[in-house]
């Protein structure tokens, strides 16, 4: 289990138990060479397209919203394949849930249970909820960046991106006292596994991550 300490922004619910690999043989995710994740096995790749969107259908998907003390950057996050485009919006959306429950001191926060699932719910809760407990929330900016994914024969869903948090801090609530994350560990690489509900829905099942895992 990859726990993140708690200062750090984007751990969330990026507490779950096993580290997850590309699919070799899943679809191709976006992005140039340039853009490649070290230490990931991305296979191969179909270029993103800046024009490719997926117009969410079946499930009513739950309405989130981010306060202006604290905003989410998300780079890149188009595919020419919109079977993949279908992660990439779903996992956009779980990621803006988890901090939307952070700053809301609410692990029960409905897109927690709409987004995630499995294992990934249950450590997302206890997350949230060490952050509640120690009366802090978030502020500042973060950035989501390189995301690649793909699915595998078997109809499961694998996700990695990364997150800048360096322009991002914690706050204390009640001392109003600021944390800001290191800079060596302030790029976070996230490994998720994900798989579709009977509504449509890519929800995470895992999560795993690695501070400074993308330099």
């Amino acid at each position: 289990m990859n726990r993140r300490a708690l200062p750090a922004v984007a751990a969330l619910s990026a507490t779950a138990a096993l580290l997850m690999t590309a699919c070799s043989s899943g679809s191709g995710g976006g992005g140039s060479s340039s853009d490649k994740i070290k230490g990931v096995d991305h296979g191969s790749a179909a270029s993103p397209s800046a024009s490719a969107a997926r117009e969410p259908g079946g499930a009513q998907r739950p309405n989130i919203k981010l306060p202006t003390s604290f905003q989410v950057e998300f780079t890149g996050w188009t595919n020419s394949d919109p079977k993949l485009q279908a992660i990439l919006d779903d996992s956009k959306q779980q990621l803006m849930g988890s901090y939307a429950a952070i700053i809301a001191g609410n692990p029960n926060d409905a897109p927690m249970a709409f987004y995630n699932t499995g294992e990934a719910l249950m450590t997302g809760k206890q997350w949230i909820k060490g952050f509640a407990d120690k009366d802090l929330t978030l502020i500042g900016k973060t950035r989501a960046y390189k995301p690649q994914a793909r699915i595998s024969p078997n109809g499961s869903g694998t996700f990695f991106y990364c997150v800048d948090e360096s322009k991002s801090s914690t706050r204390n609530t009640k001392t109003n006292k600021v944390t800001g994350t290191p800079a060596d560990k302030a790029q976070v690489l996230y490994r998720t596994k994900l798989s579709k509900n009977s509504s449509g829905v890519w929800q995470t099942t895992f999560v795993t991550t690695t501070q400074g895992g993308c330099r």
